[in-house]
């Protein structure tokens, strides 16, 4: 026999809505409303025509559901977010020394925080449904929802002039996670931006990427050209990549409020040794099989072995070791026109 819903009192369930989100393994909820952010559209808007998303076809495609949470699902009257902290127990800017290793953004050296995050908010959801009904619908970043704005509405944290989403009580080393459903709950009050004068994310920034506090254009962002970007990156950026091959951090390891960031609970978020600072010319070696591999179950395995390589081919040019040359001319005559070219520009670089 089925067990009975419960009444749906809104102030008792949130309390323990919350304390089952922290037993489940997130470090922060919150509730705000769909509606809770109406600036977002327009901000979208002027980001778009700007050209700023580069080639992320998919922001100008699905832009009325991503500046609207409400036009996403009608139903829904709240919207719980969540966050989960991936805090690394290690120096993420030391590789950044190694000119022969490359430099993988924190989030990637292990599993795929997508598939983690959403098993969690899947299991949150069913309790919700078990407990007092109601219907629900989860995302975490694979659907047109904005979730900084919404995490900041929902009092999680503000959007800093990195524009990554920090918080007084976790940094800004945190994954978010969205359960939008249609049960009516209290909302939380919006977080209030608390960068005063720093100005450490945007100096810490190697290719001025930030034309203005709060302001990112992708296309001058090395998590955006190392990632998103098809084909050859311009001359003048990648020179200043540095030994980035996989996203970058540098602006998230800049901030002071790191100082409060919680230790990550999930062990599928601890570094994997081999990608702390994994060799350059290993790395340049890899055939699709290889690839596929060494990154099974990582998010690094989403951009294919051309465009990885491509990236390691940079960061060889870059490393100022001639030692490597011999590395990136064995990939000169590479099948890929994109890696074969970056190969070239290494060798000349390394000359």
């Amino acid at each position: 026999m089925a067990r009975a819903v419960e009444a749906f009192e809104p102030e008792a369930f949130k309390e323990r809505l919350v304390a089952r989100a922290l037993e489940e393994g997130f470090s922060a909820a919150r509730i705000t409303r769909p509606d809770a952010i109406p600036q977002a559209a327009a901000r979208l808007k002027d980001y778009v025509e700007a050209g700023r998303h580069g080639q992320m076809g998919w922001m100008e495609e699905r832009m009325a559901w991503r500046g609207n949470p409400a036009a996403l699902w009608p139903e829904a009257r709240s919207v719980l977010m969540l966050a989960e902290a991936y805090t690394p127990a290690h120096d993420p800017m030391a590789v950044l020394a190694q000119p022969e290793k490359g430099a993988i953004s924190v989030y990637a050296q292990n599993r795929d925080y997508h598939d983690v995050v959403k098993k969690r908010l899947k299991r949150l959801g069913r309790w919700m449904i078990e407990a007092v009904g109601g219907e629900i619908k989860v995302f975490v970043d694979t659907a047109p929802v904005m979730e900084k704005p919404l995490a900041e509405a929902a009092g999680l944290g503000w959007q800093g002039k990195h524009t990554n989403l920090l918080s007084r009580d976790l940094g800004n080393w945190f994954f978010l996670g969205a359960i939008f459903t249609t049960l009516e709950m209290p909302v939380d009050a919006p977080a209030r931006e608390n960068c005063g004068s720093c100005t450490a994310c945007l100096e810490a920034c190697p290719t001025d990427a930030f034309p203005a506090p709060f302001q990112l254009d992708a296309r001058r962002c090395i998590s955006y050209l190392t990632i998103e970007h098809k084909g050859p990156i311009d001359p003048e950026l990648r020179a200043l990549i540095g030994n980035h091959i996989y996203g970058c951090d540098d602006c998230l390891a800049a901030c002071p409020w790191n100082k409060f960031a919680v230790a990550a609970s999930e062990v599928k978020y601890a570094a994997r040794p081999d990608l702390i600072a994994p060799d350059l010319a290993e790395l340049a070696g890899l055939d699709d099989a290889g690839f596929r591999a060494l990154f099974s179950g990582s998010p690094v395995k989403r951009i294919g072995r051309d465009r990885f390589v491509r990236n390691v081919l940079y960061a060889i040019g870059n490393s100022g070791k001639p030692h490597l040359k011999p590395v990136a001319q064995g990939l000169t005559e590479d099948p890929d026109a994109t890696v074969a070219e970056a190969a070239r520009w290494a060798v000349s670089r390394l000359e």
